[in-house]
Formats: structure tokens, sequence, C-alpha cells
């Protein structure tokens, strides 16, 4: 005897279907940190020696730091992978941009693209943002931020942002 017809299963059911994905809708910050070790000297040539003694104390000597560079990376997720970046991409741009340039170097004379600037944290948050923003998608760096020490950090959301 066959079995009724409402308790075969139904072709549709058995055939496997790929289930529809999606992401979600809103702007997402996305955020990466890497580390460096770097030497600087707080030192303006433009002034003696005593100005500069007065103005950076200490830090007018040359001394080093275990940074941590954190980037921030905002927009809507991909429809595909769910992403709004790969983050191993992220810490890949990160490292050769800026990681991989200032590690274990003085960043007063030792890395090319901070020449002639004075390494204060304020300075090279803007500085790293120059050489990371231009690997990145159009419109999708959101803020730079660097931690000299784990109390002391200065952050850059970009041009014309006050």
């Amino acid at each position: 005897m066959s079995k009724p017809a409402a308790s075969r299963p139904s072709p549709s059911r058995s055939a496997a279907r790929p289930r529809a994905v999606r992401s979600l809708a809103g702007t997402v910050f996305v955020t990466r940190q890497v580390h460096f070790n770097s030497a600087h000297r707080l030192y303006n040539p433009a002034k003696s020696l005593a100005w500069n003694r007065k103005q950076y104390g200490p830090c007018h000597e040359t001394h080093g730091h275990n940074y941590v560079l954190e980037v921030t990376v905002a927009g809507a997720t991909d429809p595909v992978t769910g992403y709004v970046i790969d983050l191993g991409d992220l810490k890949r741009i990160m490292n050769e941009a800026v990681a991989d340039r200032c590690d274990h170097r003085s960043l007063n004379d030792g890395v090319g693209f901070l020449r002639g600037i004075i390494p204060s944290t304020e300075n090279l948050v803007v500085a790293f943002w120059r050489q990371i923003a231009p690997r990145l998608p159009a419109g999708r760096l959101h803020c730079v931020r660097l931690y000299e020490t784990p109390r002391n950090y200065a952050e850059y959301f970009g041009p014309g942002v006050a």
C-alpha cells in the first residue's frame, strides 16, 4: 500500500535552495589597532635650546614610546560580504602606510614623510591620516587615533572637521 500524498515530502522542500541573505542598513564604524615602537624628540629648531627645554621639558631629549595606532573606517556593510572593510586589508594598509615605516626609527629624521615636522602626537595623527586616506576607498576614513601612552592620545577626523 502506498503512503498518502500528505506524508511525502514535496519536491520544493526537498531540493536544497540557497537562503537569501542581506546586510542591514546603517553606517558602521570599524576600528583596527596596530602597534609600533619609535623614538622622537620634541624640538623646534627655530627656537633656542633654552626655549625648547622650557616648552617641552624632558621631552626635548630623545626618548621612545610604544605607540598604538587606531584607524576607524565608516560605511555601510557590503551586501555580499557583510563587511564595511576587510580587517585584514585595513591591517595591511596601516602597516604599509605607517607602522612598518615608523617602527624602531626616529620620527625626527628616520621617516621620510615626517621630515621637517615636530613629531608631537598631534602632528603625527595628521601625517598618518595623509598616508592612510589615499589607500582607502574615498570617504571611508573616519578617524586616526594615536596613543603615545595609555593615558595620552590625539585623534584626527580629517581636513575641515573641527
